[in-house]
C-alpha cells in the first residue's frame, strides 16, 4: 500500500503513523534504534504490505497491469489505491481528508530528527508537494509515477500507467473497495496482536 493508506491504517496513534511511515527505510538491526511503539508500526507496515502482496483481490488488479509494466505493477496498484481511497475517503472516516492529511504532516514533522536519512530526503518533497493530496487527481497519478520511472534502471513505462487507470477505473475501484475493506480489519487486529507482544 501507498503513503496514504498507511497512514490511515494507523489508527489515530502518532507512533504507529511514524513507523508505519519509515519502515521502508529501516533495514535489519536497525528496527532496535526506535521506541517500542514506532517498531511495531514498522513492524504492521510490514504485514500490511505482506497480506496486500499475497490478496487474490491485488493480483487481479495486477492482472490488468502486468502484461504492459511487469513486476512494476504492484508499485502501480499501490499508488491506485490511495487515488480510490481519496475518492471513497468520507466512507471510511469522518474526519475531512485535507485535516486528516494536514494532521499527518503535523505528527511526522514532530519526529523529523529520528527520521533515516533517505526517508528524510523524501519527506521534505512529500509534504512540499502535498503526495498524500496529489494522488487523488489523475495528474497526480501521472506525476508521480513519472517521477518513479525516471528513477528505475530499465523502462518500466510507469509514466503510461495513468492512461491504464482511465481505462480500466471502474473494475479497480470494484476490487479497491472490496480489498481495503478487509485490509482495513486485518490491520487494526494485526496492531492489537503487535502491541499485545510488544
Amino acid at each position: 500500500m501507498n503513503f496514504l493508506a498507511h497512514a490511515f491504517l494507523s489508527f489515530g496513534k502518532e507512533k504507529i503513523l511514524v513507523g508505519n511511515f519509515i519502515a521502508d527505510f529501516v533495514k535489519g538491526k536497525q528496527i532496535e534504534s526506535f521506541e517500542r511503539q514506532i517498531r511495531t508500526g514498522i513492524q504492521l507496515h510490514r504485514e500490511i504490505d505482506l497480506f496486500t502482496d499475497s490478496h487474490p483481490l491485488v493480483k487481479a488488479a495486477q492482472s490488468f497491469l502486468r502484461p504492459k509494466f511487469g513486476h512494476y505493477s504492484s508499485v502501480i496498484t499501490d499508488v491506485f489505491f490511495d487515488y480510490f481511497l481519496i475518492k471513497v475517503w468520507d466512507q471510511f472516516s469522518a474526519k475531512a481528508l485535507e485535516k486528516f492529511i494536514e494532521e499527518v504532516y503535523e505528527t511526522l514533522d514532530r519526529y523529523s530528527l529520528i527520521f533515516p536519512q533517505k526517508f528524510a530526503g523524501m519527506y521534505h518533497w512529500m509534504k512540499k508537494e502535498n503526495w498524500l493530496l496529489q494522488y487523488g487527481e489523475i495528474q497526480g497519478i501521472r506525476r508521480a509515477l513519472t517521477g518513479m520511472a525516471k528513477r528505475t534502471n530499465f523502462d518500466s513505462k510507469m509514466e503510461e500507467a495513468h492512461l491504464a487507470l482511465l481505462e480500466n477505473e471502474n473494475e479497480f475501484e470494484v476490487i479497491f473497495f472490496a480489498f481495503f475493506k478487509e485490509l482495513e480489519s486485518f490491520a487494526y487486529q494485526k496492531l492489537i496482536e503487535l502491541e499485545k507482544q510488544a
